[in-house]
């Protein structure tokens, strides 16, 4: 119960001050316990914290992603369905946490180029527990037959870059101007139409492909 308290501070106070000025004396403050006892289940201090935050939101995303994709594993519902609720409610978390979920982009961006080959690791497997979450849902999907037999891993990986990506974007959006075709967090159900659209039905119409180019004799 201790250490929740302090990762709930730490989310809190990074939020409202960004990981870079946020203190320990705030965190420790604001979960009321001193400093030292931060300390005791934090030993790496501010750093160790920002990692048990990072890994505690990937982990409510891993959580996510095994609820919704579960009833497609058992037949009961298309991927595109299951794909369109977790969007939805992909949204819905950001939408509630927005400073939060900014800050945690930034700096697992940090991370993934840094130069301490542990932080780019811990990286990589926090990125790994999502893409291991969905694998087997979309193996199922293209044994059916119900979407193209491709590389799971690399599948996945597209799906939930796309969904990071347009999250980022719409928050940064909603930050900086009032862009009403961008509004998607007030309205996460579109947010989940739009995407679901672009990633399971493309942006090509309904027609024979001319592959890019146009016949001479056209």
């Amino acid at each position: 119960m201790r250490r929740q308290a302090m990762l709930d501070a730490a989310r809190t106070v990074f939020a409202e001050k960004g990981y870079g000025d946020a203190t320990l004396d705030e965190i420790a403050e604001r979960a009321e316990f001193g400093k030292g006892t931060l300390y005791n289940y934090f030993e790496g201090g501010k750093e160790d914290l920002l990692f048990a935050v990072f890994d505690e939101v990937i982990g409510e995303m891993e959580d996510l992603i095994h609820t919704v994709f579960r009833e497609g594993l058992d037949g009961d519902r298309p991927l595109r369905e299951a794909f369109h609720t977790f969007v939805e409610r992909h949204f819905e978390l950001i939408r509630d946490q927005q400073d939060l979920f900014l800050i945690l982009v930034r700096e697992a961006h940090l991370m993934a180029f840094s130069e301490d080959a542990d932080k780019v690791q811990f990286f990589r497997s926090q990125q790994e527990r999502l893409l291991d979450a969905l694998v087997p849902a979309l193996e199922d999907a293209m044994e059916s037959g119900e979407i193209r037999s491709l590389p799971a891993s690399s599948v996945a990986n597209l799906l939930l870059a796309n969904v990071r990506g347009m999250g980022m974007h719409c928050t940064l959006e909603e930050r900086n101007c009032a862009c009403e075709d961008q509004a998607f967090l007030e309205d996460p159900r579109k947010a989940a139409d739009f995407l679901t659209a672009l990633l399971f039905d493309g942006l090509q119409l309904d027609g024979p492909s001319t592959n890019g180019h146009t016949s001479d004799n056209a």
